[in-house]
C-alpha cells in the first residue's frame, strides 16, 4: 500500500536533490519529478506530455524496468525509469520492506500513478536564474 507524502515535504527533497538553481522541474502528486533539460513554453504541459509517455508502467517492456538510487543528501530513495530526466521518490518511511526490489517496486507504481493522473504539485522555474557576478 502506497502512503502519501504531502507536497511540502516532497517538494523540499527534490529541491535538495536538484540543488542546481538553473534547473527547470515539475512535480507531480506522487512523487515523479520531471526534470526539464530544455525547458521551452509553459513547463507544466512539456513534463505533463513528457510523463504522459514515459510515466505508466508496463510488465515485460523497458517501461517496467526500473533502477534505485539511494542519495547522500536525502533520506529515501529515487526510483529511476526507461526516461533519465523522470525520477520518483520514495520517502524513508513509505517502504513496509526496504530491499531495493520493494523501493524500486513501489516508486515504479507511484511513477504510474503519477503518468496516469497527471497531477501537477509544483513547479520549479529555473530558466530566469542569473549567474552570480
Amino acid at each position: 500500500m502506497m502512503t502519501a507524502v504531502n507536497t511540502e515535504t516532497l517538494t523540499a527533497v527534490w529541491q535538495r536533490l536538484l540543488a542546481d538553481p538553473h534547473k527547470s522541474w515539475v512535480l507531480f502528486e506522487h512523487g515523479t519529478c520531471v526534470v526539464l533539460t530544455a525547458p521551452d513554453g509553459e513547463l507544466a504541459g512539456q513534463a505533463t506530455e513528457i510523463l504522459r509517455t514515459f510515466g505508466p508502467a508496463h510488465a515485460g517492456s523497458s517501461a517496467g524496468d526500473f533502477g534505485v538510487i539511494d542519495p547522500e543528501n536525502a533520506e529515501g530513495w529515487v526510483v529511476t525509469g526507461h526516461h533519465n530526466d523522470v525520477l520518483t521518490y520514495v520517502g524513508p518511511d513509505e517502504p513496509q520492506d526496504r530491499s531495493e526490489i520493494s523501493v524500486g517496486l513501489l516508486g515504479r507504481a507511484k511513477r504510474h500513478r503519477d503518468g496516469t493522473e497527471l497531477h501537477v504539485v509544483h513547479v520549479e522555474d529555473g530558466r530566469g536564474s542569473a549567474d552570480p557576478a
